[in-house]
């Protein structure tokens, strides 16, 4: 009796060293963590010019078709537009002591000076080594003879939901900032871009830190710190970060060859849903269903229709749609793989070659539009207007749940110059129909100009974040 007592306490003891073994104490402190790794994040600052105009004079406004409005139009209430530079604030971090650096596209994007100012106080101006819009990537490179402390990247798929974070950097311009959390989610999509896949923290993420570093316990940058969710403009706990894997990937390929690729294969993909599945045959709602192939794409040449079910891509599952573009964009150009398809209740496989999105016309459309928001001029109402951007989101979050148009430039001579509305402002309606962006802005104005109306109503969310109505007489 007394050995098996002694045989059941050495076997609990066993399992109880195995258990501590295994198991990650929570940290009594992250001071020595940050210490080490606070001089490798730094500050950002990009300069840019912007348009605007000044405040009307006057204390008062006639409204369209007064009689004094024609008397008092000379004074041109609205001024002429005014240039003025303006100041966007970031964060960074060093991976390489020859002063490479990672930020976000959009801290950096259309800045005619991009300064960057390290732990140590000093300010150095960078050059831009290569962006990536697509995945809100970018690398910049400052000169410098300090001895620069450069952090590396860890293994973003082996981060999981509950591990801690730490993110260092710069909000509301107040540098060498330190929060701490938890990975609060996986493979998040919030809608910025065909290829989101997002790491949640609830470390504290505000205006700022956006090209800043997610650390893990290791020091292990592990995700770019990339935007938040909230009402207010400040961290509410849901913050978002690009994941380490794929922003090397990306960053590789601008360091190597200072261009980036991505798979293409042709086709238009939506979501399988459960009943979907069900009228297929397939007892899970999983894969990618194709609603169309394009007609020289390479699934076309390869036998791929619309209606097919891709299951598998390169031996890997594709679990939903948006698993498939992710996989196919990472897939080597000009790679001949294997594609598992459902179709008519039966598994085929096809074999595809793999095509680069960037040389397609769809590529070319999507980069444009990146780079540089499309943007158009309506003649008839004297303003310039371009579709809402991830940027003007980050500044106003609240602009994520609604779609229009943003007002870039209202001419001082045109027929809103006079009316209560300001340049930033967004335009959600056009007599009273939605409107998601320029071409069906553009498609609803023609259809009101084709009534031989004389005004026109729009619906305005102003810089107080309210709706309001204008009429705008046009004839």
């Amino acid at each position: 009796m007394k050995n098996f007592k002694k045989f059941l306490l050495i076997i609990f003891c066993n399992v109880l060293l195995i258990t501590n073994l295994n198991s990650k104490e929570v940290p009594d402190s992250f001071a020595d963590l940050v210490e080490k790794l606070i001089p490798s994040v730094v500050n950002i600052s990009a300069t840019r010019v912007i348009e605007t105009r000044s405040q009307n004079p006057f204390p008062f406004q006639f409204p369209p078709g007064h009689p004094f409005e024609d008397l008092f139009k000379d004074f041109d209430r609205s001024g002429s537009p005014q240039k003025r530079k303006s100041q966007a604030l970031g964060s960074g971090f060093i991976i390489d002591k020859a002063g490479i650096i990672i930020t976000n596209n959009h801290v950096i994007q259309s800045a005619e000076g991009i300064f960057v100012k390290l732990t140590n106080g000093k300010e150095y101006e960078a050059k831009v080594l290569g962006t990536d819009p697509t995945s809100d990537i970018a690398v910049i490179k400052i000169t410098t003879k300090d001895n620069l402390k450069a952090v590396s990247f860890g293994d973003s798929d082996r981060a999981r939901v509950g591990d801690w974070v730490v993110a260092i950097g710069n909000p509301f311009g107040l540098g060498g900032t330190v929060t701490a959390g938890i990975i609060s989610a996986r493979n998040r999509d919030i809608s910025l871009g065909r290829y989101d896949d997002f790491i949640q923290t609830d470390a504290a993420i505000n205006v700022g830190n956006s090209g800043g570093p997610l650390f893990n316990l290791k020091g292990e940058v592990v995700g770019i710190n990339s935007a938040i969710l909230s009402n207010s403009g400040g961290s509410v706990g849901i913050g978002f970060a690009i994941p380490s894997n794929l922003a090397k990937n990306v960053i590789d390929q601008i360091i190597n060859t200072g261009e980036i690729k991505r798979g293409y294969i042709g086709v238009r993909i939506q979501e399988v849903t459960k009943e979907i599945a069900d009228s297929l045959g397939l007892k899970n709602p999983e894969g990618a269903l194709i609603s169309s192939a394009a007609t020289e794409g390479p699934a076309n040449k390869a036998g791929i229709q619309a209606g097919d079910v891709i299951l598998e891509f390169n031996n890997i599952k594709v679990e939903n749609y948006r698993r498939l573009q992710k996989i196919v964009a990472e897939t080597p150009i000009g790679k001949n793989v294997d594609v598992k398809i459902w179709r008519n209740k039966q598994i085929i496989i096809k074999n595809i070659k793999v095509a680069r999105l960037e040389e397609t016309v769809e590529g070319r459309r999507e980069n444009n539009k990146q780079v540089m928001p499309t943007s158009a001029f309506i003649k008839e109402l004297g303003i310039k207007i371009r579709n809402i951007t991830s940027e003007d989101i980050e500044k106003r979050p609240i602009l994520k749940d609604k779609k229009g148009v943003f007002i870039l430039e209202i001419k001082g001579d045109g027929p809103l110059a006079l009316l209560p509305i300001q340049e930033g402002e967004v335009i959600t309606a056009v007599g009273n129909a939605p409107v998601v962006d320029i071409k069906n802005f553009e498609d609803q104005f023609k259809k009101e100009i084709r009534k031989n109306t004389n005004s026109i109503l729009l619906t305005i969310f102003d810089s107080n974040n309210q709706s309001k109505f204008i009429g705008v007489k046009i004839k």
